[in-house]
């Protein structure tokens, strides 16, 4: 099956995101990706069987449980617009500044991963939110933009991802908990 390790979001913060995104949809073309698919990822494993599956719930166990502080801050801090590709066919993200406790969880997860010898994407980390693909930027200015304010990751999750012409969908496997108040704003 194909897996991916991410942060997920706050629901407010994911609806501030949405909403970002429909300004940015309605001022150029592209797939733009619906609310319920917004996440921060930290490691995309591919196809992986079921005690590879077992494997991946036990590393992101370890990097979870490695954070020097259990209460440190995932916070996820907007920092502007990205894009991978050419202007008339790229894939749009919404940047998030790297801080030292994403950073730790990231290295953390692919170290663990790699001491159980588990496969994975092992391209530098840019943390980032997917908003759309094959999106065309336009080379005039864009609307005034209202980006969401920052806040704190309240889980990390293993998900499954299955790919059909609609788009990828996404299935949580596993799911860790990481502040006590996942609805508190920074």
């Amino acid at each position: 099956m194909r897996t991916f390790i991410a942060l997920d979001l706050p629901t407010e913060f994911a609806d501030d995101v949405a909403a970002l995104g429909r300004l940015l949809s309605a001022a150029m073309e592209g797939r733009f990706l619906a609310r319920d698919t917004y996440h921060l990822t930290l490691a995309f494993l591919g196809d992986i069987d079921d005690p590879e599956t077992t494997r991946a719930m036990d590393a992101l166990d370890e990097a979870v449980d490695k954070l020097r502080d259990p209460e440190a801050s995932l916070l996820l801090s907007p920092d502007g617009l990205g894009k991978f590709g050419r202007p008339q066919d790229a894939t749009l993200w919404l940047g998030i500044a790297k801080t030292p406790a994403l950073e730790a969880l990231a290295i953390n997860l692919r170290n663990a991963l790699q001491a159980r010898d588990l496969s994975f994407d092992d391209k530098a980390f840019l943390p980032h939110i997917t908003l759309g693909r094959r999106v065309r930027i336009p080379k005039d200015k864009l609307p005034a933009l209202a980006f969401p304010l920052p806040a704190e990751a309240p889980s990390v999750t293993l998900y499954k991802s299955t790919l059909s012409r609609e788009g990828a969908t996404y299935k949580p496997l596993y799911q860790r908990t990481l502040t006590p108040d996942p609805t508190r704003r920074v």
